[in-house]
């Protein structure tokens, strides 16, 4: 499916809603979801606007002192209650600030954009919006339309390999950290994401 076919069906289904309409664009690691997001909401046009689930990543010092600085990008290493109060925030309030995440600098920027009450549609993107675990399974009841990436495992490894190179991880650093990273993140969402309206490839 194409972002323009995608956004025509978002459209589709938010037409004739009262408030805003979330749409969750869910998938592993590597599988395309901020470009794909970004794509849709361009081919909206005004009123629509992505709101990542990354700005609530813990902090690098908060995920030290837990233990978990090796795992950053797990669900256990998220706000998930934040991020799920800014969801109900988001289905009744005109306006929300929301968290950004920098990923050259690897830390969330608090109430770094602003969601408007010009914006009726959202496209929230995530890793974990469809994960059937513990209280990330509460969000998708959330959500008015829920869609999912499918993306080969092969096509996942490419797609982080380049990634991690972009951001200056030498290629054994990318693969270790892959291997012991991203990889079992991929695994878990891929055998624990429940309940999408959509399954799509991208691209």
């Amino acid at each position: 499916m194409t972002p323009n076919a995608l956004a025509d069906e978002i459209r589709a289904r938010a037409t004739g809603r009262e408030g805003r309409f979330l749409a969750a664009l869910a998938g592993p690691p590597g599988s395309g979801k901020s470009t794909l997001a970004e794509a849709v909401v361009q081919a909206l046009g005004p009123g629509a606007r992505v709101v990542p689930m990354d700005g609530f990543h813990y902090d690098d010092a908060v995920l030290e002192a837990r233990g978990q600085r090796q795992i950053k990008g797990a669900p256990e290493t998220f706000d998930v209650h934040g991020f799920a109060h800014l969801i109900h925030r988001l289905k009744s309030e005109a306006e929300v600030a929301i968290p950004i995440f920098d990923r050259e600098r690897e830390l969330s920027r608090a109430a770094a954009d602003i969601v408007t009450p010009d914006d009726r549609i959202l496209v929230v993107e995530g890793n974990y919006l469809l994960l059937n675990e513990g209280p990330w399974a509460a969000l998708a009841p959330l959500f008015d339309l829920r869609i999912w990436l499918d993306v080969p495992e092969a096509e996942l490894d490419r797609r982080l390999l380049s990634r991690w190179a972009h951001f200056g991880k030498t290629p054994a650093a990318a693969r270790d950290w892959i291997d012991g990273n991203d990889m079992p993140n991929i695994r878990r969402t891929m055998a624990g994401s429940k309940g999408a309206d959509l399954v799509i490839n991208w691209p």
